[in-house]
């Protein structure tokens, strides 16, 4: 395991930050706008994002380059623009980060289906090991293959974070199946943990898919494959369509509420995602609070 993984779970539960998209939304960001853009466009944006969080209790950051994979962006016309917004995207969230919270910085999915030739192996190595190395030189810590789907597509991209020599942190969304605990794919946790540890994730984990109060479940079935850390980030609930705008209605308390939960069940990082706020944060960090001073 990276040595840094094991200097930040000494320390466990480690607090993560909460959702990026609904963030930059709420200051603006049109609907169906790339976020990642606006890491060159509107900057000062991103660096409120970020600065919130670390001003919650945030232990770890992430940067706003989920989307910025150069095959992603090309759908959006910003191929040329891959260095720059990932790299602007790590130095606004090592600023704002300070010293205070380390920066894992976010590589999601390419967009593209590779069952259907749309994009083939070799070609998404090559987009994933680009931004990877991007990530890395412009200092990130560590860096998250997040919301991925595909089991191939992120082992394709584990890989190329792994030889950055960085710590890497593997997770995938949960959302389909009987039970909303398989991927849209059918990949189960199961397959997910063994596989992505063995091509080298230092932690597995689930992001995005479902809410909070699915996680506990997920979190038992990487629990009986495996003891390596396990990294959460759930949505704020499922989300409505209220007048043409997406809302989460759970509140940060609630969210809050399943923390001691999960922790009890052996995650050693715990976040939020998608509806997730600087608010939902610090009800994590207070609920945390309650927790230790319950056992002294």
């Amino acid at each position: 395991m990276h040595p840094l993984i094991n200097e930040l779970i000494a320390k466990a539960p480690v607090i993560l930050d909460g959702a990026w998209g609904t963030q930059l939304q709420a200051l603006g960001l049109p609907l169906g706008v790339l976020p990642d853009k606006w890491n060159v466009e509107h900057p000062e944006a991103v660096l409120r994002v970020a600065r919130s969080y670390v001003s919650a209790g945030s232990q770890i950051i992430l940067t706003n380059t989920f989307g910025a994979n150069r095959a992603n962006l090309r759908r959006h016309g910003l191929a040329a623009e891959v260095e720059a917004i990932n790299r602007r995207g790590v130095a606004l969230s090592k600023e704002a980060a300070d010293g205070v919270a380390k920066v894992f910085a976010s590589m999601g999915p390419t967009g593209a289906l590779l069952v259907t030739g749309e994009l083939t192996e070799k070609e998404c190595e090559e987009v994933f090991t680009e931004q990877a190395d991007l990530l890395a030189a412009a200092g990130a810590d560590g860096i998250v293959v997040e919301t991925m789907s595909d089991l191939t597509e992120a082992q394709i991209a584990v890989r190329a974070a792994k030889r950055t020599g960085l710590p890497v942190v593997a997770c995938m969304a949960f959302q389909a199946g009987k039970n909303f605990d398989r991927t849209i794919m059918g990949v189960t946790c199961a397959q997910a943990a063994r596989t992505l540890l063995e091509v080298g994730a230092d932690v597995i984990g689930a992001n995005c898919g479902r809410g909070i109060e699915s996680f506990g479940e997920l979190l038992r079935q990487f629990r009986e494959v495996t003891q390596a850390p396990v990294w959460l980030k759930p949505n704020a609930g499922m989300p409505e369509m209220v007048e043409g705008q997406i809302v989460y209605r759970m509140r940060p308390d609630e969210f809050a509420a399943y923390v001691p939960q999960l922790v009890a069940g052996g995650t050693q990082f715990i976040g939020g995602c998608c509806g997730t706020s600087p608010e939902f944060i610090r009800a994590i960090v207070e609920e945390l609070a309650r927790l230790r001073s319950s056992k002294s």
